[in-house]
Protein backbone atom coordinates (compact mmCIF):
# COMPACT_ATOMS: atom_id res chain seq x y z
CA UNK A 1 0.00 0.00 0.00
CA UNK A 2 1.01 3.46 -0.44
CA UNK A 3 2.07 6.16 2.24
CA UNK A 4 -1.65 8.05 1.74
CA UNK A 5 -3.28 4.33 1.99
CA UNK A 6 -1.57 2.12 5.14
CA UNK A 7 -5.08 1.59 6.35
CA UNK A 8 -7.20 -1.20 5.76
CA UNK A 9 -10.58 -2.04 7.01
CA UNK A 10 -12.17 -5.23 6.42
CA UNK A 11 -16.07 -6.72 7.69
CA UNK A 12 -15.68 -10.06 7.19
CA UNK A 13 -13.95 -10.44 3.18
CA UNK A 14 -15.61 -7.41 2.18
CA UNK A 15 -13.60 -4.17 2.42
CA UNK A 16 -15.18 -1.35 3.88
CA UNK A 17 -12.53 1.16 3.48
CA UNK A 18 -8.64 1.86 2.75
CA UNK A 19 -7.08 5.25 3.53
CA UNK A 20 -5.28 6.96 6.82
CA UNK A 21 -6.72 6.48 10.14
CA UNK A 22 -8.78 9.07 9.91
CA UNK A 23 -10.67 7.81 7.07
CA UNK A 24 -11.07 4.04 8.20
CA UNK A 25 -12.22 5.29 11.44
CA UNK A 26 -15.10 7.80 10.14
CA UNK A 27 -16.33 4.84 7.33
CA UNK A 28 -16.86 2.22 10.36
CA UNK A 29 -18.21 4.44 12.21
CA UNK A 30 -20.54 5.64 10.44
CA UNK A 31 -21.10 2.39 8.29
CA UNK A 32 -23.12 0.23 10.81
CA UNK A 33 -20.78 -2.93 9.90
CA UNK A 34 -20.73 -3.61 13.08
CA UNK A 35 -23.05 -7.05 12.52
CA UNK A 36 -19.66 -9.11 11.18
CA UNK A 37 -16.41 -8.93 12.29
CA UNK A 38 -14.04 -5.94 11.87
CA UNK A 39 -10.29 -6.53 11.05
CA UNK A 40 -8.19 -3.05 10.09
CA UNK A 41 -4.88 -3.69 9.18
CA UNK A 42 -1.87 -1.01 9.02
CA UNK A 43 0.40 -1.18 6.10
CA UNK A 44 2.89 -3.65 7.58
CA UNK A 45 -0.31 -6.29 7.83
CA UNK A 46 -0.24 -5.96 11.19
CA UNK A 47 -3.98 -5.73 13.10
CA UNK A 48 -4.76 -2.24 14.25
CA UNK A 49 -7.24 -1.95 17.45
CA UNK A 50 -10.02 1.07 17.26
CA UNK A 51 -12.65 1.42 19.69
CA UNK A 52 -15.13 3.07 18.33
CA UNK A 53 -17.66 3.02 21.09
CA UNK A 54 -17.29 7.05 21.64
CA UNK A 55 -17.05 7.55 18.26
CA UNK A 56 -13.96 8.03 15.46
CA UNK A 57 -12.55 11.75 16.70
CA UNK A 58 -11.58 9.57 20.40
CA UNK A 59 -10.75 5.99 18.60
CA UNK A 60 -8.08 7.77 16.79
CA UNK A 61 -6.64 9.93 19.00
CA UNK A 62 -6.42 7.16 21.81
CA UNK A 63 -4.68 4.70 18.83
CA UNK A 64 -2.03 7.63 18.18
CA UNK A 65 -1.72 7.86 21.58
CA UNK A 66 -0.90 3.97 21.93
CA UNK A 67 1.36 4.03 19.25
CA UNK A 68 3.59 7.07 19.80
CA UNK A 69 7.29 6.43 19.73
CA UNK A 70 8.24 6.87 22.96
CA UNK A 71 10.49 9.61 23.74
CA UNK A 72 14.34 9.43 23.59
CA UNK A 73 16.19 10.02 26.43
CA UNK A 74 17.54 13.17 26.22
CA UNK A 75 20.82 13.37 24.90
CA UNK A 76 23.73 14.36 26.46
CA UNK A 77 26.06 17.16 25.34
CA UNK A 78 29.47 16.41 24.13
CA UNK A 79 30.92 14.45 20.52
CA UNK A 80 28.74 14.62 17.57
CA UNK A 81 26.75 17.09 16.15
CA UNK A 82 23.17 17.06 18.14
CA UNK A 83 21.67 19.97 16.00
CA UNK A 84 21.98 17.42 13.05
CA UNK A 85 21.02 14.68 14.78
CA UNK A 86 24.37 13.00 15.04
CA UNK A 87 24.73 10.50 18.45
CA UNK A 88 28.15 9.24 19.15
CA UNK A 89 27.31 6.10 20.24
CA UNK A 90 29.98 2.82 21.45
CA UNK A 91 30.78 0.61 18.31
CA UNK A 92 32.80 -2.71 19.12
CA UNK A 93 35.33 -3.92 16.47
CA UNK A 94 38.34 -5.88 15.87
CA UNK A 95 41.96 -4.47 16.04
CA UNK A 96 41.72 -5.03 12.35
CA UNK A 97 38.68 -3.49 11.39
CA UNK A 98 39.80 -0.28 13.67
CA UNK A 99 43.21 -0.07 11.63
CA UNK A 100 41.18 -0.22 8.38
CA UNK A 101 39.02 2.57 9.72
CA UNK A 102 42.04 4.37 11.15
CA UNK A 103 43.59 4.80 7.19
CA UNK A 104 40.17 5.55 5.44
CA UNK A 105 41.05 9.37 4.80
CA UNK A 106 38.11 11.47 5.75
CA UNK A 107 38.17 9.57 9.39
CA UNK A 108 36.51 6.55 10.80
CA UNK A 109 32.98 8.26 11.34
CA UNK A 110 32.78 9.34 8.04
CA UNK A 111 33.48 5.76 6.56
CA UNK A 112 31.45 4.21 9.18
CA UNK A 113 28.69 6.26 7.77
CA UNK A 114 29.32 5.38 3.93
CA UNK A 115 29.23 1.89 4.67
CA UNK A 116 25.82 1.77 6.26
CA UNK A 117 24.38 3.87 3.45
CA UNK A 118 25.82 1.64 0.80
CA UNK A 119 24.86 -1.79 2.81
CA UNK A 120 21.49 0.30 3.14
CA UNK A 121 21.13 0.83 -0.37
CA UNK A 122 22.02 -2.62 -1.97
CA UNK A 123 19.53 -4.24 1.30
CA UNK A 124 16.46 -2.02 0.02
CA UNK A 125 14.94 -4.44 -2.57
CA UNK A 126 15.11 -8.15 -1.07
CA UNK A 127 14.35 -6.25 2.60
CA UNK A 128 11.27 -4.26 0.89
CA UNK A 129 10.25 -7.52 -0.51
CA UNK A 130 10.53 -9.95 2.34
CA UNK A 131 8.28 -6.47 3.98
CA UNK A 132 5.90 -7.00 1.26
CA UNK A 133 5.66 -11.05 1.57
CA UNK A 134 5.13 -10.56 5.11
CA UNK A 135 2.90 -8.31 5.36
CA UNK A 136 0.69 -10.58 2.39
CA UNK A 137 0.74 -13.24 4.76
CA UNK A 138 -0.42 -11.79 8.03
CA UNK A 139 -3.59 -10.27 6.17
CA UNK A 140 -3.55 -13.12 4.20
CA UNK A 141 -3.92 -15.68 7.08
CA UNK A 142 -6.33 -13.51 8.66
CA UNK A 143 -8.73 -12.86 6.23
CA UNK A 144 -8.10 -16.29 4.09
CA UNK A 145 -6.93 -18.77 6.55
CA UNK A 146 -9.93 -20.65 6.34
CA UNK A 147 -10.55 -20.30 2.34
CA UNK A 148 -9.63 -22.66 -0.25
CA UNK A 149 -6.17 -23.25 -1.21
CA UNK A 150 -4.36 -21.03 1.30
CA UNK A 151 -1.94 -23.53 2.28
CA UNK A 152 -0.95 -22.76 -1.63
CA UNK A 153 -0.96 -19.54 -1.85
CA UNK A 154 1.17 -19.00 1.09
CA UNK A 155 3.78 -20.91 -0.27
CA UNK A 156 3.61 -19.44 -4.14
CA UNK A 157 3.94 -16.06 -1.74
CA UNK A 158 7.24 -16.85 -0.11
CA UNK A 159 8.47 -18.53 -3.09
CA UNK A 160 7.98 -15.28 -4.78
CA UNK A 161 5.46 -16.92 -7.24
CA UNK A 162 2.87 -14.45 -7.77
CA UNK A 163 1.29 -15.88 -10.57
CA UNK A 164 0.79 -18.98 -8.89
CA UNK A 165 -0.55 -16.94 -6.02
CA UNK A 166 -3.11 -14.96 -8.08
CA UNK A 167 -4.38 -17.99 -9.54
CA UNK A 168 -5.03 -20.19 -5.81
CA UNK A 169 -6.55 -16.63 -5.14
CA UNK A 170 -8.65 -16.47 -7.98
CA UNK A 171 -11.69 -18.25 -6.16
CA UNK A 172 -11.22 -15.81 -3.33
CA UNK A 173 -13.43 -13.08 -2.26
CA UNK A 174 -12.33 -9.86 -4.78
CA UNK A 175 -11.91 -7.93 -1.86
CA UNK A 176 -9.16 -10.19 -0.20
CA UNK A 177 -7.28 -10.96 -3.15
CA UNK A 178 -6.96 -7.65 -4.61
CA UNK A 179 -5.89 -6.54 -1.14
CA UNK A 180 -3.07 -9.75 -0.42
CA UNK A 181 -2.02 -9.16 -4.09
CA UNK A 182 -1.56 -5.18 -3.44
CA UNK A 183 0.57 -6.19 -0.18
CA UNK A 184 2.48 -8.77 -1.80
CA UNK A 185 4.65 -6.79 -4.31
CA UNK A 186 6.46 -4.39 -3.41
CA UNK A 187 5.84 -0.75 -4.70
Amino acid sequence: MSETEPFTAFADHRLVATGDIEVVARALASGGDSSGSVLIFDATGRPVELDLRHGPEHAVADYRARTAPIDAPPARQGRGRPKLGVVAREVTLLPRHWDWLASQPAGASAALRRLVEEARRAGDGPQRERQAREAAYRVMSALAGDLPGFEEASRALFAGDMEGLRSLAAAWPTDVRDVVMRLAIPA
